[in-house]
């Protein structure tokens, strides 16, 4: 089902409205809209009351990377702190249940709203990966999402794409996937206040959008992190730039507050790490210290007061906490781990007279994504249509594996799909010059875990097509270059250091790279140089290396800026093909590969 035309007026045409009175869009786009909801279904509340305040009830969520299936393995559990102290791991997610508990959050509530906090699409299994991320807008329309900001995953395919989701249209490639079928494009408005055309100096989509209901009127800022160029491959940023999240975000404010919206949301592509992976950790208990770390405290620490709440993502983690915003105040910071396995309820007290949210009124939770409860019936079937037009490629058998080969689920900084991963790649870039002698893997690329006993009718051990491209979907090469063994050094601390010193990214390594990752010592020091092993020999600094990496490495990506040094390059084929060839040469029914014992890295803590 898709929305009708009127419907998606009250949404994206208001949106780009609004951004037009900053000349945030140049295409001819109707600017009468008006951004109210007056045809949002009965379920959701119209009732005006005489209090002087109302409760807003904010649902939210954010990294749902396309997971419309329930994530696999231990990337579709969340952590549960019990009573005890002791933690259990839960089940969930899957778009099925979240549009159930979305759906039921909202009943009985007089006034609702939804955002998410970006990479809403990109990264995504096949399902949604291999049609270009449209199964997953169609879904997000159906379950009624108001307003997102973006994330840099939403720039994976350039800013064209971005806004062909955004506008509808078929894929100017792959074309329309069903006959007499168009895809519509996204009936929620995309924000992106801090990314520009570096030409124009417009934002490439609306910075802002207002919801309105009854009189209460609450303002949504959308941005991604500033540091988005980094960690996404240069040509899906080619001509944009990417600004300071505190000075966009105190910009639009003072924008929306000329226009009389005093309650505003900044809905931000960027986050911070909870000193508790639970769920329900309490990050403002008495106690608890400094409840949670990472860029998203300075941001928040420097965002006007104007603004009420903060949406936040990126790093994956839950939390609903507390930041003093630059007055000292107590402001809400949310944000609901990635792969819907939780949404955040959060209520604002509207005072009508103010126009204002009562801050010491805001009040918020995440709330588990959990498969025990009916599936909500629309998503099942999106699932199966877009499954049955997936079904001859993702069904075919490409290898087979002995036991599970955690990958994004592994707690461990080098992980056996890592491993894989790297050997996978190395064989195919020695098919391509034999001096090739390594391989290194961002872990970032890494988007599931191969699981042995998989919910398909496969049967045991077989990896599928499907299964492998959730793995690796951005359809990246496997290029060489040559490094140093100096520059290699520096790579590894990178790894770090820098950009990656609050998280850092642990490159997966190909099979005969050996070092000791020391973690009871800071900054460099972390890499023990020493330790450093080829094949057994210590790494020479003098020496130059044939190194498998892939493209968005070979660009210095996630902050690798030594990788993107290489000398004389050699594109190789899709990264994915290889992670199938290795399989396919290696693994049989009868004769399945074992998962890499991820032995490669001593890691000291």
């Amino acid at each position: 089902m898709h929305s009708t035309p009127s419907r998606r007026n009250f949404r994206v045409l208001a949106a780009v409205a609004a951004a037009a009175t900053v000349g945030a869009l140049t295409a001819a786009l109707p600017a009468s809209a008006d951004s109210g909801r007056g045809d949002r279904d009965e379920h959701r509340g119209h009732g005006h009351g005489s209090s002087r305040t109302v409760d807003v009830q904010l649902l939210s969520f954010n990294d749902l990377h396309g997971h419309l299936e329930p994530p696999s393995g231990s990337s579709g559990n969340v952590t549960e702190r019990q009573p005890d102290g002791t933690t259990k791991q839960i089940a969930a997610g899957g778009v099925e249940y979240l549009a159930s508990s979305l759906r039921d959050a909202r009943k009985g509530e007089r006034y609702s709203v939804t955002t998410a906090a970006g990479d809403l699409i990109g990264g995504s299994p096949m399902l949604s990966g291999l049609f270009h991320d449209e199964p997953t807008i169609e879904a997000l329309n159906e379950l009624d999402l108001d307003v997102a900001g973006v994330g840099n995953h939403e720039f994976d395919e350039g800013i064209k794409e971005l806004q062909r989701i955004q506008r509808g249209g078929c894929h100017p490639t792959a074309g329309c996937y069903e006959p007499g079928r168009k895809f519509e494009g996204a009936d929620f408005p995309y924000l992106a206040a801090n990314v520009t055309n570096e030409k124009s100096g417009r934002p490439v989509l609306a910075p802002y959008w207002v919801w309105k209901e009854k009189g209460v009127k609450v303002g949504f800022i959308g941005i991604t992190l500033e540091g988005t160029p980094d960690i996404v491959s240069a040509d899906g940023i080619k001509g944009l730039k990417f600004h300071d999240e505190v000075e966009t975000v105190n910009k639009y404010a003072k924008v929306l507050e000329r226009q009389g919206v005093k309650s505003i949301v900044a809905v931000i592509h960027e986050g911070g790490y909870p000193a508790s992976t639970s769920y329900n950790y309490d990050c403002d208990s008495p106690g608890a210290g400094d409840g949670i770390s990472g860029p998203i405290v300075d941001i928040a620490k420097g965002i006007s007061p104007q603004v009420d709440a903060l949406v936040t993502g990126h790093t994956h983690q839950p939390y609903a906490c507390t930041i003093p915003d630059p007055s000292g105040k107590p402001r809400t910071v949310t944000s609901a781990a990635s792969f819907g396995r939780l949404y955040t309820e959060t209520t604002l007290t509207y005072d009508r007279r103010t126009k204002d949210i009562v801050r010491t009124s805001v009040k918020s939770a995440n709330h588990v994504v959990r498969r025990d409860q009916p599936k909500a019936a629309d998503m099942t079937e999106l699932i199966g249509r877009w499954n049955k037009l997936a079904a001859p490629v993702a069904n075919r058998p490409v290898g087979y594996i002995s036991g599970d080969v955690p990958g994004r689920g592994a707690t461990t900084p080098e992980t056996p799909l890592g491993d894989l991963i790297a050997d996978a790649q190395l064989a195919h870039a020695k098919s391509l010059d034999p001096k090739a002698s390594l391989a290194l893997m961002n872990p970032g690329g890494i988007r599931g875990d191969l699981v042995h006993r998989a919910s398909g009718a496969e049967g045991d051990g077989v990896v599928t097509f499907g299964e492998s491209f959730t793995v690796q979907p951005f359809g990246n090469t496997v290029n060489l270059v040559d490094l140093t063994g100096a520059q290699l050094v520096t790579a590894l601390q990178q790894q770090v250091t820098g950009s990656n010193t609050a998280a850092p990214k642990i490159l997966q390594v190909s099979d005969g790279f050996t070092y000791t990752l020391d973690l009871t010592k800071s900054g460099a020091d972390r890499v023990v140089v020493d330790s450093i092993r080829l094949n057994g020999a210590p790494l020479d600094p003098n020496a130059t290396y044939r190194v498998a990496l892939n493209n968005f490495l070979t660009g210095g990506g996630d902050g690798f800026a030594e990788l993107g040094k290489g000398k004389n390059p050699l594109v190789g084929g899709d990264d994915l093909k290889a992670l199938n060839d290795y399989l396919g040469a290696r693994s049989s029914a009868g004769s399945p590969l074992a998962p890499p014992k991820a032995d490669r890295i001593n890691v000291v803590r």
